[in-house]
């Protein structure tokens, strides 16, 4: 591997993985690149190419692992879960300042968990070694950026991007659907980080404003998303739609043509793909405004509602529309490019 050679190192992830290496390939030098994926690959093939690899342990894999890091340009960490990342990359501290950390978010708010042993604290004191030292971290939210200063001391350059093609705005040209109710979407997915109960609680003071509340829960905690159906049907009856299983995408579509309102009830940066969709289609979207993307989203001018203000009036026509503006030309080819070109360069 020349010194030219830009490393990407990801865990897998079927979503994120291939559509990126494909989005660098059509658009950037491939031969500049080196991608090596971490973990077990079991749910689809892996991206083809002499620079791709896998490694299915990276315990097993180490002396190899780290004279590729030793020899790489640049180090693109896609996303940081990895405790046995962290030591390769602690035996290596004077690596760490051409390392580029990509949040994804559950990988910074890791912070908050609950240590309970001894085990736990260790990882945690690799981590803080580790990010304090990394020369550059790449998110489109700075507020996460400032989180990772405030937890982990970090003192690298703060470069925004989105980094993920999955993330780019998408014109599906919705044709609005009839109804006669006010259709509103809660959560993204049956992982309890949603806090549905929370909201669902909240939502029934508006039953009498003939409200149709739609749940995904076609994957995450099963056992949670069984609590959450329960509840649901025990207080808005027919009310209550339970997506369980998974959509094609045009039937997806047809339901996103009939949601009014969208509700994220996270308590830290999650869901942002599918709230920049939402937003992109027009419709009226509710955060939490202690989150990191409710600042985000302000000082890119897109108007998002606070949930400790929820009410289910239509959103202004005029304020739908220059949000799809502002989303179509952040979320753009043009600007990912632009924001990858000023990374690798």
């Amino acid at each position: 591997m020349s010194q030219s050679t830009i490393l990407h190192l990801f865990g897998w992830d079927k979503k994120f993985v291939p559509p990126f290496i494909v989005f660098v390939r059509e658009h950037f030098d491939d031969a500049e690149h080196r991608y090596i994926i971490y973990g077990q690959v079991n749910d689809s093939p892996l991206p083809a190419g002499p620079n791709v690899i896998h490694y299915p342990s990276l315990l097993k894999n180490l002396p190899a692992l780290l004279a590729q890091i030793r020899a790489a340009k640049k180090v693109i960490l896609h996303g940081l879960f990895s405790s046995h990342l962290f030591y390769a990359l602690a035996l290596q501290p004077w690596a760490l300042k051409k390392c580029y950390w990509t949040i994804w978010g559950g990988d910074l708010y890791i912070h908050n968990k609950e240590f309970k042993d001894r085990r736990d604290r260790k990882n945690e004191w690799f981590r803080r070694f580790v990010i304090s030292r990394l020369g550059h971290f790449i998110t489109h939210i700075e507020g996460d950026y400032k989180l990772a200063q405030q937890w982990y001391s970090a003192k690298g350059q703060w470069h925004e991007c989105f980094t993920y093609s999955s993330n780019l705005y998408k014109d599906y040209q919705l044709q609005p659907k009839a109804h006669g109710t006010i259709n509103i979407q809660v959560g993204n997915s049956a992982d309890p980080s949603n806090n549905h109960l929370e909201m669902l609680e909240k939502l029934k003071a508006f039953e009498d404003q003939a409200i149709r509340i739609y749940v995904p829960l076609s994957y995450g905690d099963l056992e949670y998303a069984k609590k959450i159906i329960s509840y649901g049907i025990e207080n808005f009856g027919e009310n209550f739609i339970p997506l369980t299983e998974f959509m094609p995408f045009e039937k997806y579509l047809d339901l996103l043509a009939k949601i009014d309102i969208a509700i994220f009830n996270h308590k830290r940066q999650q869901g942002i793909g599918n709230i920049t969709t939402l937003l992109g289609l027009e419709k009226k979207v509710y955060i939490r405004s202690d989150v990191t993307p409710w600042t985000f989203f302000n000082d890119i001018g897109v108007t998002i509602f606070d949930l400790d203000h929820f009410n289910t009036s239509p959103i202004d026509p005029e304020v739908s529309k220059k949000n799809q503006t502002i989303i179509s030309s952040f979320f753009s080819e043009k600007n990912l490019m632009k924001q990858l070109e000023e990374i690798f360069s």
